[in-house]
């Protein structure tokens, strides 16, 4: 019985020695780790455009002053459609009044108000995908100055409606760019490229093209340029062979 326990235990002490020099050596043969970030880049022209433009009508009496509105507000919609633009893509907003006084001194000490007359202010928006006509019209919009209208115009802004395809494409490439990155840093040290660990993807940004705007920590959203670039980064962590 002794003899056979003095087995065991020489036995238990092989395994032992067995996984202590084991874990000895993964120790002090660390896996190697490559860590890389690629880019992907990409220029597109929008294909959808949103302009908005306000007129105004002011008169002491505020039925007369909401009466003007609406005669402008017909003028615009005429000239608009004259000009190409679908009736479907005119959109009119509600109608905002102000209440316009002036300040009143006495021996220069504020004494209160005096009543001027109302402001009425309505805003229309056009948004269609035919970017070209859209652009033509909000530079030729002052024209409606010579029917009367007080008419002023925002500057056109910018979208694309593929979005989602154009980001997975991007990451496509921004993944394959760090995975070529990543194998020439390997050979480079000796090695080989093993298995991915992991992936993260990084901000994606949309900024003007040829333009020297600032990338953003919260992803830049370019709308004022109808050329853009959009751009995304791909962290990957790969075992080296």
């Amino acid at each position: 019985m002794k003899h056979l326990n003095a087995i065991i235990f020489a036995i238990a002490i092989v395994i032992a020695a067995y996984f202590l020099g084991n874990a000895y050596v993964k120790r002090s043969n660390p896996t190697r780790v490559i860590s890389i970030t690629g880019l992907g880049n990409e220029n597109f022209t929008s294909d959808l455009i949103v302009w908005e433009g306000r007129f105004v009508a002011f008169n002491t009496v505020l039925k007369t002053a909401f009466e003007q509105l609406n005669d402008d507000k017909e003028i615009v919609k005429n000239y608009l459609v004259s000009k190409g633009i679908k009736e479907e893509n005119i959109i009119f907003n509600s109608v905002q009044t102000i209440e316009q006084r002036d300040n009143k001194y006495e021996n220069g000490n504020f004494v209160g108000t005096i009543f001027r007359g109302y402001e009425l202010s309505q805003s229309v928006q056009i948004e269609s995908n035919d970017v070209a006509l859209v652009e033509k019209v909000s530079r030729e919009i002052t024209e409606l100055l010579n029917k009367g209208v007080q008419f002023n115009s925002s500057p056109p802004r910018y979208y694309y409606t593929k979005l989602s395809d154009l980001k997975i494409a991007m990451i496509s490439k921004a993944t394959e760019d760090a995975r070529i990155r990543a194998e020439k840093i390997a050979e480079n040290s000796g090695g080989a490229l093993g298995d991915l660990i992991s992936a993260r993807m990084g901000v994606f940004q949309i900024t003007g093209q040829n333009s020297d705007e600032d990338y953003s920590w919260g992803g830049a959203y370019n709308t004022s340029s109808k050329k853009k670039t959009a751009s995304i980064t791909m962290r990957l962590e790969y075992k080296v062979k």
